[in-house]
């Protein structure tokens, strides 16, 4: 286990000229819950972020709907194929609901419940609520393992880049999949990927070949005068001093999903190279120029390649009991 890593040596200094001095010193609270909230209380996506890039979300959409036009919120809505009417969905870990409130949005008779410990980030969603006139979806401020669920009371459960952030996850998805009715469905979009984030040798090898496909403008960090001239995998020490729910159990997602649900549908969309090799970098990949777009069509190919060996880190999931 890398306990620590240059990366995490630069990713302090990076942090600290993107997210400043304030957020920096966030992290050195004593309370784990306080560490946690620092890293979600940030109402907007910063461009550092993979899936910023334009062609990068038309990717996952193509892999995860098989129309890179269609988001998976309009295909989950059709695939579920459940009544207009008397539909309940609880999402976990909700944040700031973009997701939530697009699934609201699109099904007008759904009953949407977003449950999440950010009072900050639901009230921006309760906002942006009120100003689309959307009646059906509630938002509750709770720790989720305090929160008291009813036995067989959905029909949904649903996780978009939440479910990562639990621990104990036998007995957490047990939770969940009690609070399913007998014809419920649990669906997930989630990183599934190594624990705490501490990839193997194999596969900082590939983010470091798909580095040096890129010339030097397009590895200038951002908000920085850094370049990514390589990248060395995370240690376990920063990964839990600046979130300590960050991928606590994320290897135990899948064999436990796979425990207690029979699988609808399951659909890997990648992020094994992109996300570690575009964080800092996306900004450069925004514009659709021919340039960009070259350089793109190679690092999917790189990943492509790359997933014919190993599993997707990312996965968007439809389970039923």
């Amino acid at each position: 286990m890398r306990l620590i890593s240059v990366e995490d040596i630069r990713d302090v200094y990076i942090k600290t000229c993107q997210r400043g001095v304030p957020f920096l010193f966030s992290k050195l609270s004593v309370s784990k819950e306080n560490r946690t909230k620092s890293s979600f209380n940030q109402t907007d996506i910063p461009r550092a972020y993979w899936l910023t890039i334009p062609m990068v979300r038309e990717r996952c959409n193509k892999l995860i709907t098989g129309d890179e036009t269609v988001e998976y919120e309009e295909y989950m809505s059709r695939k579920l194929e459940l009544s207009d009417f008397g539909v309940k969905m609880l999402s976990v870990g909700s944040g700031v609901c973009s997701h939530e409130l697009k699934l609201a949005e699109l099904n007008p008779n759904w009953d949407v419940t977003c449950v999440d410990f950010s009072e900050k980030l639901l009230d921006e969603a309760a906002r942006t609520a009120r100003a689309n006139d959307l009646q059906n979806i509630h938002f509750v401020t709770e720790n989720i393992y305090n929160y008291q669920l009813s036995a067989k009371e959905y029909d949904i459960v649903f996780f978009h880049a939440s479910l990562h952030h639990f621990k104990n996850m036998d007995m957490f998805l047990q939770k969940m999949h009690d609070a399913l009715n007998p014809s419920g469905r649990l669906v997930i979009n989630e990183y599934v990927g190594a624990r705490r984030m501490l990839y193997d040798k194999s596969q900082i090898a590939a983010v470091n070949t798909g580095l040096e496909m890129l010339d030097d403008r397009h590895k200038e960090i951002y908000k920085t005068r850094l370049k990514k001239e390589r990248y060395y995998g995370s240690g376990w020490i920063r990964m839990v001093m600046s979130d300590p729910s960050e991928c606590v159990e994320s290897d135990r997602i899948m064999p436990v999903i796979h425990s207690l649900f029979r699988t609808v549908e399951e659909k890997g969309y990648g992020g094994n190279i992109l996300m570690p090799l575009l964080k800092d970098l996306s900004h450069h990949f925004m514009e659709p120029t021919e340039e960009n777009k070259r350089l793109l069509r190679e690092l999917f190919e790189l990943e492509d390649n790359y997933l014919q060996c190993h599993p997707s880190d990312f996965v968007f999931g439809i389970y039923e009991k």
